[in-house]
């Protein structure tokens, strides 16, 4: 089972808001969307995730918090 949940985030608090969601490890996927629901970023996280293989999506979750101002990240997580 899992569940989902949505949180609004400033953009320049997006990059340390989804490290800190990776670090929690019970979370399975981070969607990053606008305010018109468009999907920019999906990451699957998965245990034993290397900081080497989320680099490339970090550096695209940058890029996007710098030209919008709001996004809603959607987390799945594991219910346990």
């Amino acid at each position: 089972m899992s569940i989902k949940e949505e949180f609004k985030v400033k953009g320049g608090e997006l990059l340390s808001f989804i490290k800190a969601l990776i670090k929690e490890g019970n979370v399975r996927r981070i969607v990053v969307k606008d305010d018109k629901n468009k999907k920019y970023i999906d990451i699957p996280v998965t245990v034993g995730v290397a900081g080497v293989v989320l680099a490339p999506f970090l550096a695209a979750i940058a890029a996007v918090a710098v030209f919008t101002t709001t996004l809603t990240v959607e987390v799945i997580r594991d219910k346990d």
